[in-house]
């Protein structure tokens, strides 16, 4: 009938872009490893427990700007010109660097010295992320997907090139982060002022409808890089640089196990927040939460038999004792990757206040479990932490989308419909 057909359409439609996207967070995926690689064998446990602090303090930056240039512009892309949306986005990303550089005067959040280039690195990315997910929410996904394996190449090269040199340091990393985010911001502009597209304007004033949907998704994005990275600070205070640098390996190993759902979930939100058939957004949403259940156990399974000296091989001789940490996460790295497609599924339909509640329930547990594991138990109580978070998070989402959908107990199983649009990801099995 017209419902199958407009769920059979609407997977039809999404199967260029999920292959493409897929394959771009492998890419990507494959190139902070090696990143890792490179920094581990030359900078040790200690540079790359400093490198993950000072990716932390961008993302803390990050959060602040994409309450106005984050996400919810892929929401608001197809309903307000382009100039109404850019121009308060660039004026909130100079205010955002502004208040930050004064913050890490007083509060000592990254390495030492590192400060002046967190900020300046953070407003680069936050630039570049405004033009990435104006051209997401105008379903540019294939540029999109260029632009963000373009910067992790850059960046990848450049520090390789510099850190080769004698005497290697964090700051070999910090130039090719310069380089590598300030070319992407010229092609990502480029980018956007060159797609063309019409939108009518909404009456809602653009300020207005920035801050209530991007409030909700950097609330919830707050709570939820708390839930992800809390337990970093957390382990750095009681147990060292080292300690950090050896459960960074662990939790981007483990984090790989998200390849998929990542890419199903970005290309799910593009094309659920550019309909209102509410039967068409669930199905698909099932559909590619039931694919990135799949992928993740897979990946889970083989990080858990791959020998220590597998990791020692790529990463140096201080990197050991991978698998019990992933072992220990694996439930809560199941349960996130059902949350990508939730987490998707309410931004997309403007339901963002789910999304700040699942993660505020998970960072009551991540700060509670931190404080009374870590000290204890080290890595072990980190991970332990992270998989409880993952758990309540997924759990609270998947009870709120069963009520709001009316997804039955039989609908949650698989079914010839999702082996069928399965099927169709695969580019020789497409129906013409």
């Amino acid at each position: 009938g017209t419902e199958a057909a407009s769920v059979e359409t609407g997977a039809e439609g999404m199967i260029r872009p999920i292959i493409g996207t897929i394959g771009t967070r492998v890419v990507i995926t494959a190139m902070n490893l090696l990143l890792i690689m490179a920094a581990g064998r030359t900078l040790g446990t200690a540079g790359l427990g400093a490198i993950g602090l000072i990716v932390l303090g961008i993302t803390f930056i990050l959060l602040l700007n994409n309450v106005i240039g984050g996400g919810a512009l892929v929401y608001l892309a197809p309903r307000y010109s382009a100039v109404r949306l850019l121009v308060p986005s660039y004026i909130w990303a100079a205010i955002t660097a502004t208040v930050a550089f004064v913050v890490l005067r007083y509060v000592p959040l990254v390495p030492p010295g590192t400060a002046p280039h967190v900020v300046l690195l953070a407003l680069l990315q936050s630039v570049n992320g405004i033009h990435v997910n104006m051209l997401l929410g105008r379903q540019r996904i294939g540029l999109h997907n260029t632009i963000l394996v373009l910067q992790g190449a850059i960046l990848l090269v450049l520090f390789g090139v510099l850190s080769s040199r004698d005497g290697a340091s964090v700051d070999d990393y910090i130039g090719a982060a310069y380089v590598a985010h300030a070319s992407t911001v010229v092609l990502s502009g480029i980018g956007v002022f060159v797609t063309r597209t019409s939108p009518q304007d909404e009456a809602v004033p653009v300020w207005r409808a920035l801050f209530t949907h991007g409030g909700l998704v950097q609330a919830a994005n707050f709570m939820q890089l708390l839930n992800y990275r809390f337990t970093y600070y957390v382990l750095e205070r009681m147990h060292g640089l080292a300690a950090l640098g050896l459960y960074s390996v662990a939790v981007q190993l483990a984090e790989s196990a998200w390849i998929a759902p990542k890419s199903l979930g970005t290309v799910l939100y593009s094309h659920v927040s550019n309909t209102t058939d509410v039967d068409r957004q669930r199905d698909l949403t099932l559909t590619i939460l039931k694919a990135s259940l799949v992928f993740t156990v897979l990946v889970v399974s083989v990080l858990l038999v791959l020998p220590d000296a597998v990791f020692q091989w790529l990463f140096g001789e201080e990197v050991f004792g991978m698998g019990p940490i992933v072992a220990v996460m694996a439930p809560g790295l199941i349960a996130m990757s059902a949350s990508q497609a939730f987490s998707h599924f309410f931004s997309g339909t403007g339901r963002n206040r789910h999304n700040a509640v699942g993660s505020g329930l998970a960072l009551v547990c991540t700060i509670v479990a931190a404080i009374a594991l870590v000290g204890h138990y080290g890595l072990m109580g980190a991970a332990i932490t992270a998989s409880m978070a993952y758990a309540i998070n997924g759990l609270y989402q998947a009870i709120v989308f069963a009520r709001l959908t009316h997804t039955t107990a039989m609908d949650w199983l698989p079914g010839i419909e999702d082996l069928r649009r399965l099927q169709r990801l695969i580019p020789g099995n497409r129906q013409r």
